[in-house]
């Protein structure tokens, strides 16, 4: 690569050039005055940030040595958690005090739904994310198997019916008519500000009038109908020529949810950016969703299509005044973490600069752009979610960070904001002391399945061999890890400021279970929950409209807290007598996902995708999935629950399968072929038999190693 010398960093010259040439012009900043501040932080910051890491594999090995030496014993949790705090993997915890962000958008902080989160290195997925603040019910449920059957090639009419059954029941829950049904309704008019309608050649109107907001079109003829509830709005679309509307009773031709409230542009678990070529294009998506003129071109039914943001929505409010609604939803960055560094700048020792200091700098830098024209956020605010921070020093450096950002760009103190996500138990044990640390500008934590099982796999990896994967959502320190994040942040003054979030639902395809179970994340008290995909946070956003998540924050306030005594409860499988066939299940169903993961990953830079599993269900997945199910093969091979023979031959057998259901792929390489010469199968294999000496049990640094060393054969 081309190299630019500047105040002893040496940058690769696209990177440069694109920073100079596409992130400054149009901000108040000069570029000499910023490579001279980044640079003097750089210089500054990375010493402390290499600190930091080291001081993870120094409380690492003494808690190795613990459980060695104390091997064969009845375990006294008592004793271990005096442990922990004799070696601070456990601080004091301090006085009680609440959170102090301001100037936080609505979205985070008062209307409670959906999140997505999309890899930010893919322009037309980042669009149709931004994009799916709104979203049409009838789509969602016609499209999946909310509605049982199958909806076949052409439009079904029988499921159409089923479909507008549905949303008539849902409304009639949750925007109720006074004596009446939505079923009944014939016609729809707005008189005398009131929202009324035609139903048993009756006019009625709505139990709670307040919810009709405003319109658009004709009083006695609208074209559509805005309603509120929960914070959240309801466009009802009247059309009577579409071919919906028009078989209509009340001519009602689709309804559309405000769904995806959020949005997480993700690059960190979901993209492979391991070079400045890489990182320039999330950079540069990023930049055109700030400036507002991000476009991706796609060719549908044969047609050449341009995608781009959806504009704010606009209606007429119910006494003839002006409602502007956004039309699209308030995007977040999430940088990677402490650990990893990235070569496309070399410091003055010729080490790489640790990335989530470049994405801090750069990330922020970009949102400049968006604070003169607010379209994302309105109150000149740049979110960034900071992951894999273990403990509150490690918290304490990304607010110095931060501050250190705005000094140079120039911005307001506390303009960056920041979400915790809390899924290394070093934070977990530690999370009140860890938002303190950043009390001024938190707006974000949340729980994390798969990375939070891995740490915790990782952590305790000389305890003994781990349960099943499957096990571990009834463990007991699961349960008692989502209750006290939620306990936590309501402690700290989260409700109605900040969000406290949920995790992922990773199977698209499966919309029904989704139903029936995530409803289980705003009765838990969070006022945002991931979801897969645009359809997805329509679906998911019904829930909010059912649950009142604020009214349950305040009822948990009153229950008694969960104890960090059973956070610490290892997922230690008591005298395993397990089956050779049980143990094998298990072994072919982490490679399959392992597999499945990593030979996109290497060979074709995806960072996040919908893997089949064993049983050909398909399940999004990105380095988090990785993480859990090679830790766990890693710990069974370490305790003698299966052998590296054992092991590579399931791998091998399971590296066919993934190459048979990536057959209709073009570009797909089989690892089967030649299995000593398949990067990707090496990069598997490394991951498992090496995963006892990663940092953290982390996936990155292999996979960056080795997606380097496929693209310097391309």
């Amino acid at each position: 690569m081309n190299i630019i010398e500047k105040n002893g960093l040496k940058i690769d010259s696209r990177l440069f050039e694109f920073i100079n040439k596409e992130v400054i012009p149009g901000t108040n900043l000069k570029a000499d005055t910023f490579w001279n501040g980044f640079e003097k932080v750089v210089h500054k910051l990375t010493p402390i940030n290499k600190s930091l890491i080291e001081k993870r594999e120094i409380i690492q090995k003494k808690i190795d040595d613990w459980h060695k030496t104390n091997t064969g014993k009845d375990f006294n949790k008592d004793k271990y958690f005096q442990f922990l705090k004799s070696i601070s993997y456990i601080v004091e915890e301090k006085e009680d005090f609440k959170i102090e962000t301001s100037n936080v958008d609505k979205e985070i902080a008062v209307i409670a739904g959906p999140q997505l989160v999309v890899p930010v290195d893919n322009a037309r997925y980042a669009l149709n994310a931004a994009n799916a603040r709104w979203g049409s019910l009838y789509d969602a449920l016609y499209g999946t198997d909310v509605i049982p059957g199958d909806k076949g090639k052409k439009f079904n009419l029988e499921r159409g019916k089923k479909v507008i059954s549905y949303v008539r029941k849902l409304l009639d829950e949750i925007v109720p008519l006074k004596e009446n049904s939505w079923e009944n309704v014939t016609k729809l008019v707005i008189s005398k500000e009131k929202l009324v309608f035609h139903a048993d050649h009756k006019e009625i109107n709505l139990q709670n009038e307040d919810q009709f907001i405003g319109f658009n079109g004709d009083k006695e003829d609208p074209t559509s109908i805005l309603i509120k509830n929960n914070n959240l709005h309801i466009d009802i679309l009247i059309n009577a020529n579409s071919l919906i509307g028009k078989n209509d009773k009340a001519n009602i031709a689709d309804v559309l949810l405000e769904s995806a409230l959020s949005t997480i542009i993700d690059n960190e678990d979901s993209v492979a950016a391991v070079d400045a070529e890489d990182k320039i294009t999330c950079y540069r998506n990023w930049l055109g969703l700030m400036k507002g003129d991000l476009l991706a071109k796609l060719e549908k039914n044969g047609k050449q299509i341009i995608r781009k943001l959806n504009s704010d929505k606009i209606y007429t409010s119910k006494n003839g005044g002006k409602v502007v609604l956004h039309g699209r939803a308030l995007l977040l960055n999430r940088n990677v973490g402490h650990l990893m560094t990235n070569p496309s700048i070399k410091l003055k020792d010729g080490s790489e600069i640790p990335e989530g200091i470049m994405d801090a700098f750069v990330s922020s830098m970009c949102a400049l752009h968006d604070f003169k024209t607010n379209k994302n956020s309105r109150t000149n605010s740049v979110y960034i979610v900071k992951p894999k921070m273990h403990g509150p020093e490690e918290v304490a450096f990304t607010n110095t960070l931060f501050e250190e950002v705005e000094k140079v760009l120039g911005m307001k103190k506390f303009s960056i904001k920041v979400g915790i996500m809390d899924e290394e138990r070093r934070t977990t044990v530690n999370l009140k002391e860890c938002i303190r640390q950043v009390k001024n500008r938190i707006v974000f934590i949340n729980t994390g399945f798969l990375d939070r099982t891995g740490d915790e796999m990782h952590t305790s990896f000389e305890v003994g061999p781990m349960i099943f994967k499957n096990e571990m959502k009834k463990s007991t320190w699961l349960k008692t890890y989502e209750d006290w994040n939620v306990d936590i942040g309501l402690r700290c003054g989260f409700s109605k400021k900040a969000q406290i979030g949920k995790g992922m639902w990773a199977m698209p395809d499966q919309m029904s279970d989704m139903m029936e179970q995530k409803i289980g994340h705003p009765k838990s008290g969070a006022n945002c929950a991931w979801v897969p995909s645009p359809t997805a946070a329509t679906l998911h956003s019904i829930h909010y409209h059912k649950i009142d998540v604020f009214k349950e924050q305040e009822n948990l306030k009153s229950r008694n807290n969960a104890t960090v005594e059973n956070i610490l409860e290892i997922p230690k499988a008591d005298r395993p007598n397990w089956s050779l066939d049980d143990i094998n299940h298990e072994l072919e169903n982490n490679a399959q996902s392992i597999l499945g993961y990593v030979v996109r990953w290497v060979d074709q830079g995806v960072g996040c995708s919908k893997v089949p599993d064993i049983n050909n269900v398909g399940l999004m997945e990105d380095r988090a999935t990785l993480r859990i199910s090679s830790q766990h093969i890693a710990n069974w091979l370490h305790h003698g629950i299966c052998n590296k023979d054992q092991v590579l031959k399931i791998m091998k057998k399971m590296a066919k399968i993934v190459d048979s259901q990536n057959e209709n792929d073009p570009k797909y390489e089989k690892m089967s072929e030649n299995y000593e010469q398949s990067i990707a199968f090496s990069a598997a294999c490394d991951l498992v038999f090496k995963g006892r000496i990663q940092p953290s049990g982390y996936t990155e640094p292999l996979l960056h190693e080795k997606r380097l060393q496929k693209k310097s054969l391309n």
